[in-house]
Order: C-alpha cells, then sequence, then structure tokens
C-alpha cells in the first residue's frame, strides 16, 4: 500500500462517516427508534464519552479536552501507519485514524459524536455507534492479523518510496 492509498483510505473513512452521520442527523430524531430489520434500528444518539460511552460523566462537557486527547493518540496512530512495512498494517492504521478524525470532527463541531447503529437481542442493546466506530474496531483487527507470525513470512515488505 502506498502513501497515496493510505491517505486516499484515511480521507475515504472520514467522508463516508461524516456523510452517514449527516444522513442520520437529518433523517432521525433524538430517542425514537427506526426498525431496520429484527435486532437492528437506527436510533439517534450523542456520545460524550470515549467509546461505547465510557468516561461520559467524567467527560461530560468538555468536548475539547476529548478531542485533545483523541487527537495525540490519532497523532501516534498516523506517524505509526506511515513507519509500517506491511500492507495490512497500514490499512489498519489507516481505517483507526480515519474513524477517529471522523469522531474527532464531531466533537469540534457539535461536542460530542453522533451515534444511530443500535443492534440488539430482546431487550439488551449494544451501545449505539457509527460508521468511525466500524473502522476503528475493523482497523484494529487488521493490525491484529498483521501481526499473526504466518501473515508476516507470506506478505513482501512495502517499498518504502
Amino acid at each position: 500500500m502506498t502513501r497515496t492509498m493510505l491517505i486516499s483510505l484515511i480521507v475515504a473513512t472520514v467522508l463516508a462517516d461524516q456523510l452517514t452521520k449527516a444522513a442520520a442527523l437529518s433523517l432521525l430524531s433524538q430517542g425514537t427508534a427506526v426498525p431496520v430489520v429484527p435486532g437492528f434500528n437506527l436510533t439517534l444518539g450523542f456520545n460524550e464519552g470515549a467509546s461505547f460511552g465510557m468516561m461520559g460523566g467524567i467527560m461530560a462537557g468538555k468536548p475539547l479536552l476529548m478531542a485533545a486527547l483523541t487527537g495525540a493518540l490519532t497523532l501516534a496512530f498516523a506517524v505509526m501507519a506511515f513507519r509500517a512495512h506491511h500492507a495490512l498494517e497500514r490499512a489498519g492504521f489507516a481505517l483507526v485514524v480515519g474513524g477517529a478524525l471522523g469522531n474527532i470532527i464531531d466533537r469540534l463541531r457539535q461536542g460530542a459524536v453522533t451515534d444511530f447503529l443500535d443492534f440488539y437481542w430482546r431487550d439488551w442493546h449494544w451501545p449505539t455507534f457509527n460508521f468511525a466506530d466500524i473502522a476503528i474496531t475493523l482497523g484494529a483487527v487488521l493490525i491484529l492479523a498483521a501481526s499473526l507470525p504466518l501473515r508476516r513470512r507470506k506478505e513482501p515488505v512495502l517499498d518504502q518510496s
């Protein structure tokens, strides 16, 4: 994966995230679930905390602090993306960076992250999430997959030019 492809994946992830959130903001009302299929609703919500609302009480009303902390981590992951030698690892870091940037944009623009994907089973609901969260999770899986010893031996090292 070239540097241009890496940057393109980051930008595409941010755009997909922001477009899906814009659609959710314009089509959904907070607190009203729109059933899609059994086990899945579209439900508009806002997260002031970290992943899955963790630290929501501590970080409530502090979007700039949350954006700064997330920004520092995102910068570290971006550096790792450009230094990674394997395509799978680079793609993983690019997805993490793109997803994190999408959530940072929300925090700076509206003080909280827009969430709208609501999976449930009976009365139990997984914390509502968004496309950025999917990208971050998929990116983490790719990074882990790239670290597997069998995968490393088979995958060619990237040209750093």
